[in-house]
């Protein structure tokens, strides 16, 4: 790279940072209402219930699974921006208990603004973790656009009788997180004072196939993975479409180191400010404000949350029968 595009900050050419910058859950729910129609016949997984991605039955043994994520720029470093993209993206097949097989890249790149020999290191970074994962990829689309963007849409493969879903939770079995939280507040730091953490960046980059594969051979059925609606907003889905209620004990919620002092010095996304607001009213609390906005931080290639126990990470709460309230906090 030339030395004036090792200068350049990619953060500061996106109005919002990584998944941070997602439609608002309760305003993209009120958009989609009536127009996505329940799963029936081979279509096993749809988007009523607001699930990590589509799967189709193509066999008795195997399903498809589909999914796309894409987003601005969450750190500086294109490489690093590469990597934590595509990790996010393959994470929904995971979340759905399946093997990433082949994706294609999204690429939306201001060329008169950002030398192009920055995205061709997205590109790279993609790439490496599209290797790791064993994922084949293979091409994509790109367009010239005023902010840039990148992800991928990937195709896995599953079981279909052995499907991670975020409907499939049962009253009594322990809520188990494998990722720590802080991600938002510290992408959001990091964007406003260029300060690095490279404990965020390791986890962002971390694959989700080891966890997804603990899961399953652990004997859950019942998954998500903990992205832009935070902790409280993607428990909250997984609660409801499971028809049960939840209890996070927040002291056992693990944190990435210096996340609690981001917070406090007020580096909070706006996205995690919505995600509380739309959770707040389905929430019973015995904790602060302050704690309810960390578990709802905006997370970028965030863990998995698994109904169900998984070895060598923490269990943050349980599953109860429905009650009052669809959340409670203490």
């Amino acid at each position: 790279m030339t030395a004036a595009a090792t200068k350049i900050r990619l953060t500061q050419f996106a109005a919002g940072g990584g998944c941070a910058c997602k439609v608002p859950p309760g305003e993209l729910e009120r958009v989609l209402a009536g127009l996505t129609p329940a799963p029936s016949g081979d279509l096993l997984v749809g988007a009523d219930n607001g699930d990590d991605a589509a799967v189709v039955r193509v066999s008795d043994g195997r399903a498809i699974v589909l999914t796309t994520d894409f987003f601005t720029p969450v750190v500086d470093d294109p490489y690093d921006w590469g990597r934590i993209a595509a990790a996010n993206a393959l994470s929904d097949v995971y979340a759905m208990g399946g093997e990433p097989l082949v994706a294609v890249n999204l690429l939306a790149w201001p060329r008169d603004r950002i030398p192009f020999e920055l995205a061709a290191e997205v590109l790279r970074g993609g790439a490496d973790v599209a290797a790791e994962a064993g994922c084949h990829l293979a091409g994509g689309h790109s367009i010239d656009d005023p902010e840039p963007k990148y992800g991928l849409a990937v195709t896995g493969t599953a079981d279909p009788g052995r499907l991670l879903r975020n409907d499939a939770g049962v009253a009594g079995v322990p809520l188990t997180l494998t990722k720590p939280l802080g991600l938002g507040v510290l992408n959001n730091r990091h964007k406003a004072t260029g300060e690095v953490f490279p404990d965020a960046v390791a986890t962002m980059t971390t694959l989700n196939r080891d966890a997804s594969r603990a899961a399953l051979a652990a004997g859950a059925v019942c998954a998500t993975d903990v992205t832009g609606f935070g902790l409280l907003g993607h428990l909250y889905k997984l609660a409801r479409a499971s028809g049960v209620s939840a209890v996070v004990e927040a002291a056992a919620v693990p944190y990435l180191d210096a996340a609690r002092a981001s917070y406090a010095d007020g580096f909070v996304p706006g996205g995690s400010r919505r995600n509380l607001d739309w959770v707040r009213p389905h929430v019973s609390s015995s904790v602060s404000d302050d704690e309810l906005m960390l578990l709802a931080d905006a997370q970028t290639s965030g863990g998995l949350l698994v109904a169900g126990e998984v070895p060598g990470h923490p269990v943050i709460g349980h599953l109860v029968p429905r009650g009052d309230a669809t959340l409670v906090v203490r």
